[in-house]
């Protein structure tokens, strides 16, 4: 994009490199110059916790409401019935409504966090589209607004394209998400003034037939934006880790945890995401990036610190850096890293090695803790472990027991009494 942005909101996005794409970059610049311009996102409601892989969104409705705009969460209770088959291989798995209304409570906590919920201009809002979708008559809805669907275009789209080229099933139940989260943008205009809607970029078409269909039911101008889909520099995607996915709730994934994720960034990721996931001045996420060898320790430090205050709170920042200190630099067992707590039942037999990887989560697998043990990443207080099978008893545990697979992941074994 060439514009240039005159509104703090796009101005920002430009220059820490939030921006894919927008249907009219000089509009929604307007608009913005011209009052609160109340934007949502939509989080469908698949699993309990949001993850790392939200987070850049998260931000993006962070600045826009410090730019004195009104966010809206969208939880999608009623599009989760159906599930986004965008760039997917498969049908999601269906959800009945009490796992659909248990996930969206754990993931409300989240946005609490980094939006303010208040009835003020700029204060943001929280809404479910099973208010509107779960109450709709099929006939009307094919009738008012599935006509304005050309199914030519809409087959088009990168998303689908890819599934079909594929020759990978489309059910017409997943055909139908993306006209329900067009609809989703009109009724959000229409209940509350809503005139931009963003997202990740594989929710381009998603985002251009919501734009496209308020136009053509009230004359609407609105707009849509899209942020990168981010990969590292390595090309995994961003939010995996070696156990998983990075979730954003403390029950699901520590502090410390979540800490060492970004402890742990490669060096050519730090000043990017430095721009990304914290709020520190554009001037200082360069240099910081540009930092070299031993020295870039020290900003992949202040990157993990800023986003797990942001996330879990300054006091949890804190603890997570001097747990890695006690581990790291001074080698002691770090009480804050992740803890198995067996039983004497669980030790009357012994357990081995192997097993004692898969059950702290530094092993998805017997198999990968075997090959972990046998090319010499695993090891037990500081020693190699070499022998996958070798029994641990109640005895050997009478002080915890610090595990570490590879260079950076550890956990604490520890006998209950």
């Amino acid at each position: 994009m060439t514009y240039s942005y005159k509104s703090d909101f796009l101005r920002i996005m430009a220059e820490r490199g939030f921006l894919a794409d927008c249907t009219d970059p000089q509009g929604l610049d307007e608009a913005l110059l011209a009052g609160v311009v109340p934007a949502y996102i939509g989080y469908d409601a698949t699993a309990k916790s949001l993850h790392v892989g939200h987070l850049l969104n998260i931000m993006v409705l962070r600045w826009l409401q410090k730019t004195g705009h009104k966010p809206i969460t969208l939880m999608g209770g009623g599009t989760t019935k159906v599930g986004d088959p965008s760039f997917r291989s498969e049908e999601r798995p269906l959800l009945d409504a009490q796992a659909i209304d248990a996930n969206i409570a754990g993931m409300q906590s989240v946005f609490a966090k980094y939006l303010r919920y208040d009835d003020s201009a700029d204060g943001a809002i929280m809404l479910n589209n099973a208010e509107w979708l779960d109450g709709l008559n099929y006939l009307d809805f094919l009738r008012d607004v599935g006509r304005h669907f050309s199914v030519n275009r809409m087959l088009s789209f990168e998303s689908v394209k890819s599934r079909l080229d594929r020759e990978q099933s489309l059910s017409f139940l997943e055909f139908n998400y993306m006209i329900l989260q067009a609809y989703d943008f009109v009724e959000i205009h229409r209940r509350h003034g809503c005139l931009l809607q963003m997202g990740g970029s594989d929710q381009w078409g998603n985002i251009v037939n919501g734009v496209d269909l308020a136009r053509r039911i009230s004359g609407a101008e609105i707009f849509g934006l899209t942020t990168p889909l981010l990969t590292t520099s390595d090309g995994r995607k961003m939010g995996k880790s070696q156990g998983g996915a990075v979730w954003l709730n403390a029950d699901m994934l520590s502090p410390y945890e979540f800490w060492q994720f970004w402890r742990n960034t490669t060096d050519a990721d730090v000043g990017r995401f430095l721009k990304l996931y914290t709020e520190l001045p554009v001037e200082e996420c360069d240099r910081l990036g540009a930092l070299e060898g031993s020295e870039i320790n020290a900003a992949k430090i202040r990157l993990a610190n800023e986003v797990t205050a942001l996330c879990h709170g300054l006091e949890a920042a804190e603890a997570a850096e001097a747990t890695a200190r006690e581990v790291f630099e001074q080698g002691g067992l770090g009480e804050d890293l992740p803890t198995l707590a067996l039983s004497p039942a669980d030790l009357a037999d012994g357990i081995s090695m192997a097993q004692l990887f898969v059950r702290s989560g530094l092993a998805k697998s017997g198999k990968e803790a075997k090959r972990l043990i046998a090319e010499g990443g695993a090891r037990a207080n500081d020693a190699a472990v070499t022998d996958a099978g070798q029994m641990v008893h109640a005895g050997d545990l009478a002080q915890p027991m610090r595990l570490t697979a590879g260079k950076k992941r550890h956990a604490l074994v520890t006998c209950a009494v």
